[in-house]
This record gives structure tokens, sequence and C-alpha cells, in this order.
């Protein structure tokens, strides 16, 4: 029996012979592939431009804040919210029966007082609006007996709130707005 190296020597030498005989490369090869492309990135959109408010001659030309009155009653305080949803409403009346104060509040944060300008068609004032405490809304509180409100319950069926660094509302003088005067003046 002939050792396995001796029957595989010819095919061996063989096979050192023909490499032998193949010539070296004189360059690097180039690849027959393109070179892999990736894709730019797309820088982000640019955030939109602030719409700019319609102005008015006259606040009373302004088209009404959309939304809709609703009317709460408690034994301590009734509420008339405004606003498009009852749970997040855009402006709140409220009446404390027990000091008689009506709020007048808007959902918001301030770090120190706000100029808050109530507009009807008899006249125009500026309350200082404050961060209700333990409360997400700012507002003023004044006794029900001003003539504010009153100015605000027939102001040819539209009042103006406008606050500073918020959207102005052009609210109705509906029905609630009256109900919350008579809850705290009875």
């Amino acid at each position: 029996m002939e050792p396995i190296f001796a029957k595989l020597a010819p095919a061996i030498t063989l096979t050192f012979a023909i490499a032998a005989c193949v010539p070296q490369p004189t360059s690097t090869p180039t690849p027959t592939q393109e070179p892999r492309s990736y894709p730019t990135p797309t820088p982000a959109p640019a955030p939109p431009a602030p719409v700019p408010q319609a102005s008015f001659d006259n606040w009373m030309d302004a088209p009404q804040t959309p939304g809709d009155w609703s009317y709460i009653d408690s034994q301590t305080e009734s509420r008339a919210s405004y606003g498009e949803a009852a749970n997040a409403p855009e402006f709140v009346l409220r009446c404390n029966k027990a000091t008689r104060q009506v709020g007048l509040t808007r959902p918001g944060t301030a770090g120190s007082d706000l100029a808050m300008l109530i507009r009807t068609e008899t006249q125009n004032r500026t309350l200082t609006a404050t961060q209700l405490a333990n409360s997400p809304f700012v507002g003023a509180w004044i006794p029900a007996s001003d003539r504010l409100l009153d100015a605000m319950a027939i102001s040819k069926g539209r009042f103006a709130v406008e606050i500073q660094g918020m959207d102005a509302l052009y609210l109705p003088s509906w029905p609630e707005v009256t109900r919350i005067i008579e809850d705290c003046r009875s």
C-alpha cells in the first residue's frame, strides 16, 4: 500500500506549476461595482410663519371667537365657561357666592401681573390679572356690584377680553353672563 502523499504528489506539483505561470498584476484592479452612494440628509422643515392677526378699526367688527357658553351652579360657586369644548374653556366667569366677587379668568400662566383689558360698547377697563392659586388660570376678581359687569352683559351682544401675550377673545353677551352677575348679587 502506497502512502497517500505519494498518490497526491503529482497533483500538488501540477497545481503549483500552474500557479507559477499566472502573471502577477502590475496595478491594483479597479472595482467593478460603483461606489455606494448614501442619501443626502434632508434638512428639517422650517417652522411655519406665524399667521398675522387680522386687525380691525373697531373691535366690534372682529369675528366672534368660536365656541359656546355653558353654565354650572353649585352652593358655593356658579360658573359660565366659554369655548369650543366645555372641558377646555377659553374664558370663565365665576361667581364666588360667599365673597360676592366675580372672577374673569383665562387658561394660562403668569410669572407676574398681566394687563387684562375688557372692552364693551360703553366702557373699556384694564384690570390686573394674576395667576390664580393652585390653578392653570390667570384672572382678576371684581365686586359683583361693579358696573363693568353690566356693561359686559348689555354691550351690543358682545364684549372683548384682551390679555397681554394671549389672543383677544370676542365673546357674545348671552344669558349665561347675566346669570353669573345675578347669582353674585342675590
